[in-house]
């Protein structure tokens, strides 16, 4: 017959109670094992005797002015030390967190404008900065998908500013708009004109999830405020995409600054103003609460800032 097994619930259990015990039966008094943990005599006591209770065991019995351990005390005691010295190893290595051996993996959200124009300059900066760590670098359809920055999974991610509770933000640079066309556009100069835009198609980009969002409202919203209205002949779910297509024709795409100009260097188009005024995006990290206080995560969101504001049209002041 196989003798069954008791499974031990150690949400029952006290871990306090087992490091009591491991001083106790290391000092092999109560007196000196209250000493050394700041507590009174009767504490430890009554620590004991609950883990007597416990373990089944007397555990430590009394032998002249101190106490003995049993044979059960005996072998539980370097197992209970070996414990308790892991526990304290692994706190105390997050209170000393060292960038320079972590080896973490931190994510990060963005679009695709980010990817292209953000993540290369900070991927280098955080190499110098944790040289063993691992940058991840999801979408924002992932974020979104996922359950936000309140789930779990993404550490910071690079957005429009947002408001949801839980969330802090700061402020990294301001990005201007422009359009992208093909370099030997036959209707189109330096700079897009007002009575070419409704002459030509314009592609347009639906970041999160297909559908169109703010940064989309933003530009309809610009035009329209002079008496624009763009026709869309293409959607598309990314900046790279809508710079490949207009590369490949006559119609017009607009995108932040900073991501025409990465994409520039490698496709067959070129950077034209648009005909309204003071459009761009103000783009900020963003955190959730939870990661506010971890080391590693803070060590990203300091080379994010510190790499994106060097490199941005302007910034603001950072919010807590």
């Amino acid at each position: 017959m196989i003798p069954s097994i008791t499974v031990v619930n150690l949400s029952t259990i006290d871990l306090n109670l087992l490091h009591v015990l491991a001083v106790a039966l290391e000092e092999r008094s109560a007196t000196r094992a209250a000493r050394r943990l700041g507590v009174t005599q009767s504490a430890v006591s009554n620590a004991l005797a609950r883990a007597r209770e416990l373990l089944g065991d007397p555990l430590l019995v009394r032998d002249g002015r101190g106490m003995a351990p049993t044979p059960a005390a005996e072998e539980l005691l370097p197992e209970l030390a070996a414990a308790m010295g892991q526990l304290r190893s692994a706190i105390e290595h997050r209170r000393r967190f060292d960038p320079r051996t972590s080896t973490r993996e931190l994510t990060l959200a963005c679009a695709d404008n980010s990817q292209i124009a953000d993540v290369p300059p900070v991927a280098a900066a955080l190499a110098r900065e944790m040289p063993r760590g691992r940058l991840r670098v999801v979408s924002i359809d992932y974020l979104v998908a996922s359950g936000g920055l309140s789930e779990g999974g993404v550490d910071a991610a690079i957005v429009l500013r947002r408001r949801d509770p839980g969330l802090r933000v700061t402020a990294l640079y301001r990005d201007p708009a422009v359009g992208v066309v093909r370099r030997d556009h036959p209707m189109v100069g330096r700079r897009l004109l007002r009575r070419s835009v409704a002459r030509l198609g314009f592609i347009d980009v639906h970041i999160t999830l297909g559908r169109p969002g703010r940064g989309h409202a933003l530009v309809e919203q610009a035009f329209r405020a002079q008496g624009l209205v763009r026709r869309i002949a293409l959607v598309v779910p990314g900046f790279a995409a809508a710079a490949m297509a207009a590369a490949g024709s006559d119609l017009v795409a607009c995108m932040p600054r900073r991501a025409a100009q990465a994409l520039a260097a490698h496709l067959p188009v070129r950077i034209v103003e648009l005909p309204v005024a003071d459009l761009g995006h103000e783009m900020w990290l963003a955190w959730h609460e939870r990661t506010h206080k971890d080391p590693a995560a803070a060590c990203l969101r300091k080379v994010i800032v510190e790499t994106l504001r060097a490199g941005g049209e302007a910034t603001r002041p950072g919010l807590g």
